[in-house]
Order: structure tokens, then C-alpha cells, then sequence
């Protein structure tokens, strides 16, 4: 899928740097020529655009032509003196890798620069089999990713690896996991990057490089992404920025509770939403678990006041035109009561492998000072 759109996040200066790019200013100039595509865009029109001096411009555009990010992509017409030479990102410059780990699968995709996917992976996976076992298929997926003909890839920029949380993004540490209690305080991040060697990992929950991804790639304003598959949760974004909370708390949509003294949840408590959403899946009640999914959208309305919901995840794809009208009809029922504007709702775009693209943009986005990864 192709993310040069960016415009739906808000600019950060921090985030992690894997092109040793720490300027802002040279990510500020990154992301215009990602944006411009191919047709590309002049030195003076990245002055205009970005603030800068000619002369800072300069300097940067030839530091990342000398690195093999940027080329010319021909002259344009100015209004007066010899035509502009304009400039285009390099997008097979550079490659990232996302992997989305699941209770069941693993997912992984490699992009370029630009968020293209050039090559992809999925595979079984035994979340509960150990972390040796977990790690050893996670470094043979992305070695496999690297080495395929169609990539000529030596070595990715870094691997954005998520999973189910609560998780500390910070530390790229696990916490427990619902239904796998063994994860809690394994730092996932250093064990990979350790047996990756010298590529960088960054480590964030399934559902926030979702949302990630979609920001990235055009979702404007607040939403929530609300991903239905062996769990359920959600990813936030904020005024333009996932919401991930001082802990990375921040999204366990599914462990709210909707009924007291209800069934049983992984997460030990009782009642969730996520125990009454795949308790409906597993009877085969698709109506119902789309209903119950609605009544936690509904909350989350109140609650944030968001612009849209998506929905994702593969119970989803099974069923989206049910899920949809399931939960927009609790959401309109909503607006009826309150006399608010109904909310949309509607399937998040980038089908199976969205999470691992948006784990790839953990890694991307912040090299365009987009996000944070």
C-alpha cells in the first residue's frame, strides 16, 4: 500500500532516528519530497515550504542525493532565469520491516520508503511456545523478508515488531499478556535487536501501529481503530497523534466491562467486552458479537468524542458489511438519544497485513518527522 500521504499526523521532532537524519530539518525536507511523488519538488519550493534558507536547503538536498535518498527528477519551468531542477525521494533507498505478531500467526511485510509493500510473509505462530521459539521464527521471517530476489535488501533500517498488549513501548518491555501470563517482563525489544545484530527494533502494540499506519496514510482528525481477531482492542489517535497513555495503557478497548457478574475473561475479570464479542464469534452469533462490539464503540463515542471508528482484524474480514452495520446501528441508536451527529463507521483500509504495515511505519514515520515511534 502506498502511504505518501502523510498529512493526517502531527509533526514530531522525537521518535526514533535510523538514518541518523537527528535533524528536524532534514525530516521536515524528507517528507515533502515523500509527498511530492515522483513529479518531485524544487529546492526554492522546499525553502517556501519549510521555512528554511535556500542555503539550509541546499546543504541537506545534497547530503541526501550524496546518500542516495534523493535524486533529480528532471527541471520545471520557473517564472523567470534557467528552469528549477526538481527533486524526488529515493523510495528503494531504504527498507523497513513490520511484523505483527498474533496469539496464532505471525504477519510481516517489507517497505520501502514511501510504505510500499515490496515483499510479505505470513506464517503460523504458537505465541505461548517461549520466547527462544517466538524469537527464533521472528529472525527467520526477517531474514527471509531480506534475502528475497524481489528485494535486494542487505539490511533493513529497523524492524517494528507488535503484538497483543499491555505492553511498555518506552522499554519495549511485555507485560501480561491476556491468556499469556509467561511474557510478563520479557523485554522483547533488546532480546530481538540482540539476536537481529546491529538492526534496531522498536516494539508497540498491535492496535497502535494500526493506527499509526492509518494516520500516516491520510486518516485526519481523532479516531479510534477498533481490531477484532483471537482479541480485542483498540488504537487511538488523538487530534492527529496515537494516544498511547503515560504506560502505554491507553486502548485495552476490549477489557471494559459491559456486565457485571458476566462470563469469565483471559484478562481475569468478568464481563468484558472482549469475553461477550468472542463468546457471540465462537457461538456463531455474528449479529450479536457485532452489537457488543457497538455497545464498547458507543462508550468510547462518549467518552473521546472521536470523529470515526474503524474496524479491523480478521474476525472482521470474515464478516465487515455485518460488523459495520452492527455497530453503526448502536452508534446511531446513540446519536438518536443524544442529538448528536452520527459517527461513521466503516472497515479501516489495508486488509490483512494493515498492522504489519503500520509496524513498519513505527520505524518510517519518525525518519519523516510523522509520529512517533
Amino acid at each position: 500500500m502506498n502511504r505518501t500521504n502523510g498529512g493526517g499526523m502531527r509533526r514530531a521532532t522525537g521518535g526514533v532516528n535510523l538514518l541518523a537524519l537527528r535533524s528536524h530539518n532534514t525530516a521536515l525536507v524528507l517528507d515533502l519530497l515523500r509527498t511530492a511523488g515522483p513529479e518531485g519538488i524544487s529546492r526554492l519550493e522546499l525553502a517556501e515550504r519549510t521555512g528554511l534558507t535556500p542555503q539550509a536547503v541546499s546543504k541537506i538536498t545534497a547530503r541526501l542525493r550524496e546518500d542516495g535518498l534523493a535524486a533529480e527528477a528532471g527541471r520545471r519551468a520557473s517564472t523567470g532565469g534557467k528552469p528549477r531542477t526538481v527533486l524526488r525521494l529515493v523510495p528503494e533507498a531504504g527498507h523497513a520491516v513490520g511484523v505483527h505478531l498474533d496469539r496464532d500467526e505471525l504477519r510481516a511485510v517489507l517497505t520501502d520508503l514511501d510504505g510500499t509493500v515490496v515483499a510479505q510473509r505470513r506464517a503460523p505462530l504458537d505465541l505461548g511456545a517461549g520466547a527462544e521459539a517466538v524469537l527464533a521464527r521472528v529472525a527467520g521471517v526477517v531474514g527471509a523478508l531480506g534475502d528475497g530476489a524481489a528485494a535486494r535488501v542487505r539490511s533493513p533500517l529497523g524492524v517494528g515488531v507488535v503484538l497483543p498488549g499491555p505492553l511498555d513501548h518506552e522499554r519495549g518491555v511485555l507485560h501480561r499478556v491476556t491468556g499469556f501470563p509467561e511474557w510478563d517482563g520479557f523485554p522483547l525489544r533488546d532480546a530481538l535487536a540482540e539476536r537481529l545484530g546491529s538492526v534496531p527494533v522498536v516494539v508497540d502494540k498491535d492496535t497502535n501501529a494500526a493506527a499509526l499506519g492509518l494516520a500516516v496514510g491520510g486518516e485526519g482528525g481523532s479516531f479510534a481503530y477498533l481490531h477484532l481477531g483471537t482479541g480485542l482492542g483498540a488504537g487511538l489517535v488523538i487530534g492527529g497523534s496515537v494516544h498511547r497513555g503515560p504506560r502505554t495503557g491507553a486502548g485495552e478497548f476490549g477489557h471494559q466491562v459491559v456486565q457485571l457478574d458476566g462470563p469469565p475473561c483471559g484478562c481475569g475479570d468478568r464481563g468484558c467486552v472482549e469475553a461477550l464479542c468472542l463468546g457471540a464469534v465462537e457461538r456463531g452469533d455474528t449479529q450479536e458479537a457485532a452489537r457488543v462490539l457497538g455497545v464498547g464503540a458507543a462508550n468510547l463515542v462518549g467518552l473521546l468524542d472521536i470523529d470515526r471508528v474503524l474496524l479491523g482484524g480478521r474476525t472482521v474480514e470474515a464478516d465487515p458489511e455485518a460488523f459495520v452495520r452492527g455497530v453503526r446501528a448502536v452508534l446511531d441508536a446513540r446519536a438518536r438519544r443524544t442529538g448528536d451527529a452520527p459517527v461513521p463507521v466503516r472497515v479501516a483500509s489495508g486488509g490483512g497485513h494493515g498492522v504489519a504495515e503500520g509496524a513498519a511505519q513505527l520505524v518510517l514515520a519518525p525518519v519523516f518527522g510523522r509520529g512517533e515511534g
